[in-house]
């Protein structure tokens, strides 16, 4: 099973994540397939940047957004 998550980047207190394609049972921060974004919660407002293109390829292929990542998709304007 693939899944777009969240991988954890940037120091203690202080997290950035990017937006990933990954194996549903490599780790968190382990190995990907593709990089597709990334958000950074600390901001005010948040910042996030999402390559719309391959998104959109990656749930046609049968991925899953995990729940944090599909609030994001929705902020961004990309649906199934």
């Amino acid at each position: 099973m693939v899944k777009i998550r969240l991988k954890r980047m940037g120091k203690k207190k202080a997290p950035v994540y990017r937006i990933v394609v990954a194996d549903a049972r490599s780790p968190r921060d382990g190995r990907f397939i593709d990089e597709i974004g990334f958000y950074d919660p600390t901001k005010e407002p948040t910042v996030y940047k999402v390559d719309e293109e391959a998104a959109k390829k990656w749930l046609a292929t049968g991925a899953a957004p995990t729940a944090t990542v599909g609030k994001i998709f929705k902020l961004a304007g990309i649906t199934k």
